[in-house]
């Protein structure tokens, strides 16, 4: 019992980093700025956003959730706050313990080995399982893109089956119907994202250095077009839209929050590259807050355009911000933007399915894992085998499935761990106070405390099919421990004697 709850020095997992399998080290401070927007301004901004200000109905007419309105730009100033906090103990523990691991290894260091599984499990719900929502998401942007150029795919090959299962959309329901059926199985597949995963695979399978140059250069476009719609959009606003401001009160700012939380989760992702670094120590807490307080800015200002623009119900769309400039009668720049969101939903990707593999490789490296989680490519210096496996469970999960169920499971995963993040830096302060800390959290144990709380307040406006998903998925995750990670783990006495 008490392997459970034991702790690994952070000087065994320095030592491991130096010693073990590892990562080339390639990235500056604005290497990881940089990374920071490709990974937060994503599918949050470009697709979540239309669920979070319209609200979410069943085609039975059951409400999942209460949309925010246009009041969503609250909802976007609450998550800044909620994420700031967090962000601010995510940057000390990076400072201190600068692994691939992320919070994984930062609960390792601070609450002991149960707890450093469950974080582990959780970020696979944020990076690889998050990702199929990126996929989905990219998809819908990608199918307007080519259809403002008279190009259209079948439906039945751009939607997934639960997609269309939980669409209150008529057209979109009634695929289940009109679509080919196989043994009377409706075959409802969404082949874009698919394809898009498999190429960003392999992107990742040759090289860091050549994913990082891919994403600053996806970056930089993403912010022309958020700027472009920024700039043409204002000059349509129609200040009428922004009336009734929080039609369903606070509730629907609060649910809208959970749901575009998906928005900010992409900062954490810049901790699981600490190896990759020079230099962390100094630059880790510059990407991470950095990235983070640029995003903020951006999503405040976008979602006040957006809500200005059409009235908020109309968002509620697989591409709301292209579809709100179309519906201005703004065409060319719709067509734009929809380009823009592919590029920038690309780098989303890009980055997830980066961060993924190295939560892998660092469980695996503790022996909680099986050996091959670690194994690092002798030409590329990437982790290779893992790379490939998340890319298969992504794409495949990308052919069928519903994004707004996944931001639902990936959002309370995720909050979970920035949670259990902000307890840590608390329980470290205390097990070991003089260790050297490049960057401290102010106002302890306030800070740490207001952050942890704050997460598990979002995760209250999550609805309850969210929790029992996740209930089952941390279940699935203690049966693997106890069958495979406790027995092998390199912390039990006989391995380390081995």
């Amino acid at each position: 019992m008490s392997q459970l709850f034991q702790r690994k020095p952070i000087a065994v997992l320095m030592d491991e980093a130096e010693r073990g399998p590892s990562l080339k080290r390639v990235m500056g401070a604005g290497d990881l700025i940089m990374l920071a927007i490709g990974a937060v301004i994503g599918a949050g901004i470009f697709s979540s956003i239309g669920t979070a200000a319209a609200g979410e109905v069943l085609p039975s007419g059951e409400i999942v959730r209460y949309g925010a309105g246009p009041a969503l730009v609250l909802s976007f100033v609450l998550l800044g706050v909620v994420c700031g906090l967090a962000a601010l103990c995510y940057a000390e523990l990076a400072a201190m313990i600068p692994q691939a691991g992320s919070a994984y290894a930062y609960s390792y260091a601070t609450l002991g080995e149960l707890i450093a599984w469950i974080i582990g499990w959780d970020l696979i719900l944020e990076y690889a399982v998050g990702n199929i929502a990126v996929a989905i998401a990219w998809s819908g942007y990608f199918v307007s893109l080519i259809g403002s150029f008279g190009v259209h795919l079948p439906d039945y090959l751009t939607h997934g089956y639960r997609t269309a299962l939980f669409s209150s959309d008529p057209t979109i329901h009634g695929l289940l119907e009109t679509a080919p059926k196989i043994a009377g199985v409706p075959f409802l597949l969404n082949v874009p994202a698919f394809i898009i995963v498999m190429l960003i695979t392999w992107l990742l399978y040759i090289g860091v250095k050549e994913s990082v140059r891919a994403n600053n250069i996806m970056v930089v476009v993403k912010l022309l077009v958020l700027g472009l719609f920024v700039a043409v959009g204002t000059a349509h606003i129609n200040p009428d839209n922004y009336v009734p401001f929080a039609p369903n009160g606070w509730r629907g700012i609060h649910q809208g929050a959970a749901i575009v939380f998906f928005a900010y989760i992409g900062f954490d992702a810049i901790s699981t590259a600490a190896e990759e670094t020079r230099n962390p120590q100094r630059n880790m807490p510059i990407g991470i807050l950095g990235g983070l307080a640029i995003c903020t800015v951006i999503y405040v200002v976008v979602g006040l355009v957006a809500t200005g623009l059409v009235p908020y119900q109309q968002l509620k769309a697989a591409d709301p911000l292209a579809q709100a400039l179309q519906m201005a009668g703004l065409q060319t720049a719709g067509t734009i933007v929809a380009l823009g969101a592919v590029v920038s939903l690309t780098a989303v990707l890009l980055v997830f399915q980066y961060g993924q593999p190295r939560i892998f490789f660092a469980m695996a490296r503790d022996g909680l894992l099986p050996a091959w989680a670690a194994k690092v490519h002798p030409k590329y210096r990437t982790p290779h085998v893992t790379t490939v496996v998340t890319g298969l469970v992504v794409g495949l999960g990308a052919l069928f499935m519903d994004e707004n169920e996944i931001y639902d499971l990936t959002n309370i995963g995720t909050l979970s761990a920035f949670a259990i993040v902000c307890a840590g830096v608390l329980v470290l302060r205390r097990a070991d106070p003089d260790r050297p800390r490049p960057f401290r959290v102010p106002l302890l144990p306030v800070v740490s405390i207001a952050g942890a709380a704050a997460c598990l307040y979002v995760m209250y406006g999550l609805p309850r099919t969210a929790w029992e998903r996740f209930g089952i998925w941390l279940a699935i995750g203690l049966v693997l421990y106890f069958t495979y990670g406790f027995t092998h783990s390199k912390l039990r006495p006989a391995r380390r004697e081995s």
